[in-house]
């Protein structure tokens, strides 16, 4: 397993955690009966929770787990316009006006981070420090290029091509052929700002009960009786907010969510004259490959952060350690006896059409699918689907009525993974 990778006291347990711990919260007892009931105590059901709370409704959300002990405090912290089809795509699918609303949302998401972040006064080391979008082939900075030539009006965003000989005053390689650098992007400390997000929460009068899984939720007249790991809760309204961990509790859901593990690792503290040469200007970094790797300065700008996919299923993070280190030193040479401090994974979840949905089946309002960018849509959607259970009119969303796909033979269990993995990295390979 190379384990000469790790520094002596590496984890197995995401760097931000260092910082800020799973919260230590009481197991106070259940209520009887709540307005609001949320499944999933990440970004999407504390922001909802927010919402109904200080909206007046008593509102409970439990987690099978440590509060935020999914992919909310697991990821990269970097935050971007979050949708994924282009709009020539979108538009076909959905006609014009869908898809110029959908694509809209995605900027809608970005913006509300820092909006959020600022009226909450959260301090979690947010910054807006623009993203390098790094070309794999010169056919992709092509594509690049002309897609920010050609940005569709009223969608423009704030973005700029940058050649190959100018690549070295963005990023120190030559791994890539050039890139564009999309100035509002912005990172974030994710575990802080989920501890912001769930400091409100309980501070408005939202209960948080972590290791009280949800086990079966029944329809009950108007409302909801929603089984727990510690007793039965009745509920007006039930919100799932459960995304990579999406489960046979929601049937209909665990087969439309797609959980993909994505694995991350952290480098032992650099030089800051290395680190200043490999990340000169502390953007987040993603390329233009299929099966993506994305990368940025710690917050401290002592380290690198790199993570991606690196195996055809899910595996160890002892595993996934080396060969993510492998792909790094690929692209920064000089790292190659630079060893491991924290190796990790958190699930994500896609979808057949590479959409995020919010809405409700059932009765049952969930958000999720946000395909990698969860960071700002996550807590954006959580926002509107709150809004959407208090029935008021600003929780209309662009995504409202888009249809939430599934495929024959999918149950939750994503046995077409490992090929399609093979298939992309033959065409990443291939530069297509």
């Amino acid at each position: 397993m190379r384990d000469h990778l790790f520094t002596p006291d590496s984890k197995q347990t995401p760097y931000w955690w260092d910082r800020v711990p799973r919260p230590a919260l009481p197991q106070a007892a259940l209520p009887a009966r709540v307005d609001v009931l949320v499944i999933g105590s990440g970004y999407t059901g504390l922001s909802a929770a927010l919402q109904t709370v200080r909206g007046g409704r008593s509102t409970l959300v439990l987690d099978a787990e440590d509060a935020g002990w999914g992919c909310s405090t697991r990821n990269g912290g970097q935050i971007s316009t979050s949708i994924k089809p282009g709009y020539a795509e979108l538009a076909r699918r959905h006609g014009p006006e869908t898809a110029f609303g959908i694509i809209r949302e995605g900027q809608n998401s970005l913006a509300w981070v820092a909006d959020f972040v600022a009226a909450e006064k959260i301090d979690a080391d947010f910054g807006v420090v623009g993203r390098f979008h790094a070309a794999h082939s010169p056919s992709h900075y092509d594509a690049l290029a002309r897609q920010l030539a050609s940005q569709h009006k009223g969608l423009e965003v704030e973005a700029h091509m940058v050649p190959r000989a100018e690549q070295h005053s963005e990023l120190g390689t030559d791994a890539y052929f050039g890139g564009a650098v999309f100035a509002r992007h912005a990172s974030i400390d994710p575990a802080r700002f989920h501890q912001g997000m769930l400091d409100r929460a309980l501070a408005a009068g939202a209960q948080v009960a972590p290791h009280c899984a949800a086990t079966a939720i029944r329809r009950d007249g108007a409302g909801f009786q929603v089984q727990t790991a510690r007793g039965q809760v009745a509920a007006r309204n039930v919100i799932v907010a459960t995304n990579g961990y999406t489960s046979g509790l929601t049937p209909w859901l665990h087969r439309r969510a797609i959980p993909i593990g994505s694995y991350v690792i952290a480098t032992e503290p650099l030089a800051p004259e290395v680190m200043a040469r490999l990340m000169p200007r502390k953007r987040i970094v993603s390329d233009t490959r299929k099966v993506v790797y994305y990368y940025r300065a710690s917050p401290d700008g002592r380290r690198i952060l790199f993570g991606g996919r690196v195996s055809l299923s899910e595996t160890d993070p002892r595993i996934s350690g080396p060969r993510l280190h492998d792909a790094m030193t690929g692209i920064f040479p000089e790292l190659a006896t630079t060893r491991i401090s924290h190796s990790w994974c958190g699930f994500v979840a896609y979808t057949f059409d590479e959409l995020m949905h919010v809405g409700a089946h059932e009765g049952v309002h969930y958000a999720m699918g946000y395909c990698g960018s969860g960071v700002g849509m996550a807590g954006y959607l959580g926002m509107r689907v709150g809004q959407q259970v208090l029935g008021l009119k600003e929780g209309r969303t662009a995504l409202d009525g888009v249809s939430f796909q599934t495929r024959p033979f999918y149950h939750g269990n994503p046995w077409f993974l490992a090929p399609s993995v093979l298939y992309y990295r033959w065409r990443d390979r291939l530069a297509r």
